[in-house]
């Protein structure tokens, strides 16, 4: 599909953030959504790369997740767009 030609249909970004073990994914490019201990989403919908990003990167800053990772602990944001139809 085309979303440039479909103006019924808007592309918008959904933000996820896997918590993975380096135990388990040594390489943090290893770590996704499929092999994460923990996968938060971000609430929210985003129309650009860069603001999902951030607001991902606040929101798991403010919350007491972000507090309690270890050492062994990496993080990786994932925005993922998916179609939603145009009000």
């Amino acid at each position: 599909m085309d979303l440039c030609r479909d103006q019924s249909r808007l592309a918008m970004l959904t933000a996820l953030v896997p918590l993975c073990s380096i135990a388990v994914t040594p390489d943090l490019t290893d770590c996704a959504v499929k092999n994460a201990a923990v996968v938060v989403r971000v609430p929210g919908e985003f129309g650009h790369p860069a603001n999902c990003f951030m607001q991902a990167q606040a929101f798991l800053a403010a919350t007491s997740i972000a507090q309690e990772l270890g050492s062994d602990d990496r993080v990786k944001i994932v925005c993922r767009a998916h179609v939603q139809a145009k009000d």
